[in-house]
């Protein structure tokens, strides 16, 4: 085998990979979206909603510790590393002791929490209202339900990585669909059989939890790779997991904390703030998901591998062919975000309990949000920079201080608001994460080019003017095309639907076609070149 081929992968193989996860996680964010719709059309924005919101946050809050977070990020690093220079027995010995540590460790965790659930919704949602209203009741009835899904779903995760790391995208990027479908059929079939509906929701997290799980054993066994869990303290790889995640795991502390302020101050806000929080945040996950996490995924098993093998040149190719992407389709995103934040709102969750109010305050946290989803992006794709070279520290560190200043502008955008009414107070905490996840983006950026490991290639000022010029036309675009619907309330729920898609294909089609006039060639985003090593 050459060296360029042991040191980088085909020119297009990243391109293909982000597009397979990019696929699937479209398929989940769609069915996301429809999850949503039915439950914000069954139980609109107030006292069960937030309820659910919060029991079901807790755990997935937790989830950061021992799934996508802190675990998946010090894990695919080691795990890549014994994929490439390793044989196959000693990588599959390294996925039983990790699997056996985690479970156990899992186990523990989900018993004290079921315990501990009345205490941990009064520190989540501490707020007078809360309490007096029943909702924390409900929330602790709920979080009983919904706390053995970190169990499930953080072996999930595991698995999923696993398979990314063999570069079998599609099954971990398509698992989620399953928590959508099942919550779905819970709203619709079983919670109108119960005397308190929304406790059917709890219960589908429960369920959907153990079918994902269930999901990935086959692609695991058909890979060879399921997994015979062994205690594995003491292994010399799941030891270096556990350094590499010891930063990451203080980092995820402080973020949970300033999820908790989060919480905190909307449990003192008026019924339904988390709520709308939440709707307006799903929306925001939907690009972030579907192009963020997607390019993630692909991108942090391929700089993990360069990095093991030494491909200091592909590494920082990588990293700029992504970054290339995220200007392409980040920005325009987020601009389309804002400009339709009401009538997004309005088409997928008015109707039913969604009332008109729920729809100006939930498209009122989405606007605040909307700026951020570049910074959100980048996070994505500039962190993994720093976790495939097993530096989980300066991205931490830069996470606090993003953290700290998150914290701050929540309570002081939150007090303006309030006292000024220019806007709903809870956007003062969408406002507030958006600030912090741009700032987050940037130190993350200015720290890979400060250590070298990022050189920009050429053409980067040829790239932004017809982003730039391509932007503009997309706005007066919609713009116009919004002008011209009006009243958004007056029609009916399909026909909104329709003009929704015909606005956004419309200015996806503009942006497009603006950029191929200004210059731009599908070529330039193909993906890193492989670079031939001495």
């Amino acid at each position: 085998m050459s060296s360029t081929q042991q040191t980088a992968a085909p020119r297009d193989s990243l391109l293909k990979s982000t597009s397979i996860v990019g696929a699937m996680t479209f398929l989940s964010r769609l069915s996301g979206l429809a999850r949503d719709m039915v439950i914000s059309r069954g139980f609109g924005a107030g006292i069960e909603t937030d309820a659910f919101f919060v029991a079901f946050k807790i755990p997935n809050m937790l989830r950061r510790f021992f799934s996508e977070g802190a675990f998946a990020q010090a894990f695919v690093p080691v795990m890549a590393e014994y994929r490439a220079t390793r044989s196959r027995a000693e990588a599959k010995e390294l996925i039983d002791r990790t699997t056996g540590s985690l479970a156990l460790v899992l186990l523990v965790v989900t018993a004290l929490g079921v315990i501990a659930a009345p205490l941990l919704i009064l520190v989540f949602a501490p707020g007078p209202g809360f309490s007096e209203d029943g909702r924390a009741v409900l929330a602790t009835d709920m979080l009983r339900f919904t706390f053995p899904y970190i169990l499930f779903i953080s072996l999930t995760a595991l698995a999923g990585s696993v398979l990314n790391t063999y570069r079998r995208f599609a099954v971990p990027a398509f698992t989620p669909v399953l928590l959508n479908l099942v919550l779905i059929v819970f709203a619709i079939a079983v919670a109108p059989q119960l005397e308190r509906p929304a406790i059917a929701l709890a219960v589908g997290v429960f369920v959907a939890g153990a079918v994902q799980l269930a999901f990935q054993v086959p692609f695991m066994w058909k890979a060879k790779l399921l997994p015979i869990p062994k205690h594995g303290f003491a292994h010399p790889g799941v030891k270096r997991i556990q350094t590499l995640m010891a930063p990451i795991l203080f980092g995820s502390s402080v973020a949970q904390i300033n999820i908790l302020i989060d919480m905190m101050i909307a449990s003192f806000l008026v019924a339904g703030s988390y709520s709308w929080l939440y709707f307006s945040d799903r929306l925001v996950g939907f690009p972030l998901g579907v192009f963020g996490v997607a390019l993630a995924t692909a991108v942090l098993p391929s700089l993990s591998e360069q990095h093991a093998r030494v491909s200091m040149e592909t590494f920082s190719a990588t990293i700029d062919w992504a970054l290339r992407l995220v200007l392409l389709i980040g920005v325009p995103a987020a601009v389309g975000l804002m400009l339709l934040a009401e009538p997004l709102i309005t088409t997928i969750y008015y109707g039913g309990e969604f009332t008109d109010r729920d729809t100006a305050m939930a498209a009122a946290s989405l606007l605040a949000f909307g700026p951020g989803l570049v910074g959100f992006i980048l996070v994505k794709v500039l962190a993994p920079g720093y976790f495939s070279r097993q530096d989980t520290r300066t991205p931490v560190r830069i996470a606090v201080q993003a953290l700290v200043l998150n914290a701050v502008l929540n309570v002081a955008f939150v007090l303006v608001l309030l006292r000024t009414g220019w806007a709903p107070a809870h956007a003062g905490l969408a406002a507030a994460t958006s600030i912090s996840g741009i700032y987050n983006a940037a130190r993350l950026w200015l720290g890979l080019r400060k250590d070298s490991v990022y050189r920009p290639a050429p053409g980067w000022r040829a790239l932004f003017l017809p982003v730039a010029g391509a932007c503009i036309v997309m706005t007066a675009i919609v713009i116009w095309a919004v002008g011209a619907i009006g009243d958004w309330y007056v029609l009916d729920a399909w026909t909104r639907a329709g003009v929704l898609i015909g606005i956004v294909t419309g200015g996806a089609v503009a942006y497009f076609t603006a950029c191929w006039l200004f210059g731009l060639r599908p070529r330039q985003f193909r993906g890193p070149a492989p670079v031939e090593q001495d």
